[in-house]
């Protein structure tokens, strides 16, 4: 069997570079052993997402009497909100499927295995074995879960996070293990959920990524909501009980010994290279990470590697992007998207997201730069929502040429694309100044906040000036 594109792997990377490159006129196979959307779809994004609705629905529910709403008592119903999760993803699923077959897209469940470097052998889910032959070929395996070589870490009840989210009843006690996004995600959830959730994180701080700022105030947040929080903290081992579970580790003042019903291990992600014989294209990889240029091509001519398998940035739509520079450099486009300028989103009480420069890369580069926040607090929609926790914080240079944003506060993911933008053009204060912001709103928030790099926010006290 022949095509002009072989894509393997059918993730949130795979899928479209398959539609992207049939869209040029390329005749496509795309090759999944799974599900259609990878694990975005069908085991992270959507259904965490899904999960965290039902987390911010208990939320307002115990807020309700804010509003001048009495709710006397209120339950959940485990089945219930699993179905609803399924849904959500059959909807996408199905969507996507039927987007693959209207582009003429060949989809083939099965496991890919290069043969050379310019064929493809497939065992299919029936059996059925099959060879492709493809002028061009995309890697788009994806990532999996990392397990790190803690004892005991197979025991019953410690789960990951694709095994937690099939959840048939909440545990009452949730020790999570990894502090960052995802184990910060399924803590909110859970929490809101019911469960006594203490996270045990290794670096010194929760989110260790994000603008400290934001990583000290989250930190405070969850603190204030009930949540117990570990941090400078090493796991050692995690043993049966009588009542469960018990996680040992070693902080700050010595050991610490956690009793807990379950364990979810949220120590980062690693790419999908098994089984994909590289060795016999000749690929090379760089730290257990296929090794691409700019142009997402591999060291071997006509071989491409996308998204989470090039160890990069791990986020679905990094991953697209990258799915549509490979399909429109194989077909002899010149891709002008800018892969550099990338938004990170956290689905947690409050939201966070963040694009472009924070403080601490700011130092560690040497750059000299200025940087202004904004408070919710004293943003007229925040307050009207009942939301008026965090703060837009953006990063300029002297020039007031825009570097960095980042956002703590309510719908702070949907917030973060003008300042996405304006990294990306390269604007200035000026620039977003300039602009109407409509009121009231909480974009609003983020004209405040780039307008204080100039001194010249309305709704902000001006900086006291020195004598």
């Amino acid at each position: 069997m022949n095509a002009d594109i072989i894509v393997i792997g059918g993730g949130p990377g795979g899928y479209v570079a398959a539609i992207r490159g049939a869209q040029l006129g390329a005749k496509v196979v795309l090759i999944e052993r799974d599900k259609i959307g990878g694990t975005c779809l069908n085991y992270g994004c959507i259904p965490t997402k899904t999960l965290f609705k039902n987390a911010e629905v208990m939320n307002t529910l115990k807020h309700a009497s804010d509003f001048g709403i009495e709710v006397e008592s209120f339950s959940y119903n485990v089945e219930k909100i699993q179905e609803r999760k399924n849904n959500v993803i059959s909807q996408l699923v199905d969507g996507i499927e039927q987007l693959l077959s209207a582009n003429q897209v060949t989809v083939i469940n099965g496991t890919a295995e290069f043969v050379d470097a310019k064929t493809i052998k497939v065992v299919k889910a029936d059996g059925d074995v099959l060879q492709l032959n493809g002028g061009k070929i995309i890697i788009a395996t994806g990532s999996k879960a990392f397990i790190p070589p803690i004892e005991g870490i197979d025991l019953p009840g410690v789960y990951t996070s694709t095994e937690l989210l099939e959840f048939d009843a909440v545990p009452e006690k949730l020790v999570i293990i990894g502090g960052g996004v995802i184990g910060m995600e399924f803590a909110c959830i859970f929490q809101e959920l019911g469960s006594e959730v203490t996270v045990v994180e290794y670096a010194n701080n929760l989110l260790p990524y994000v603008d400290t700022d934001i990583s000290k105030r989250f930190a405070a947040s969850v603190k204030k909501r009930g949540m117990t929080v570990h941090t400078a903290t090493k796991v050692v081992k995690i043993e049966e009980t009588e009542e469960g579970l018990s996680v040992v580790a070693e902080g700050k003042k010595g050991e610490v010994v956690l009793s807990t019903t379950a364990v979810l291990i949220s120590t980062g992600r690693v790419p999908v290279l098994e089984g994909l014989n590289l060795e016999a294209a000749g690929v090379k990889l760089n730290r257990n990470a296929i090794a691409v240029d700019q142009h997402l091509k591999t060291n071997v001519e006509g071989i491409y590697a996308i998204g989470d398998v090039t160890g990069n940035i791990m986020l679905a739509h990094t991953a697209s992007h990258h799915g549509i520079a490979a399909a429109e450099d194989i077909m002899g486009l010149e891709h002008k998207g800018n892969h550099d300028v990338v938004p990170s989103c956290i689905f947690v009480f409050p939201e966070i997201s963040s694009v472009g420069m924070t403080e601490d890369t700011a130092k560690e580069k040497g750059i000299t730069y200025k940087s202004s926040k904004f408070l919710f607090g004293a943003n007229g929609k925040a307050l009207a929502i009942g939301e008026p926790e965090g703060f837009v914080k953006v990063i300029s240079d002297l020039d007031n040429k825009i570097l960095g944003v980042h956002i703590m506060g309510p719908h702070a993911s949907d917030l973060i694309h003008e300042g996405t933008l304006a990294i990306s053009k390269g604007l200035t204060a000026d620039d977003i100044g300039n602009t109407i912001h409509a009121h009231p709103t909480l974009s609003e928030a983020f004209a405040e906040a780039i307008m204080g790099l100039k001194d010249e926010a309305i709704h902000m006290v001006p900086p006291r000036k020195r004598k």
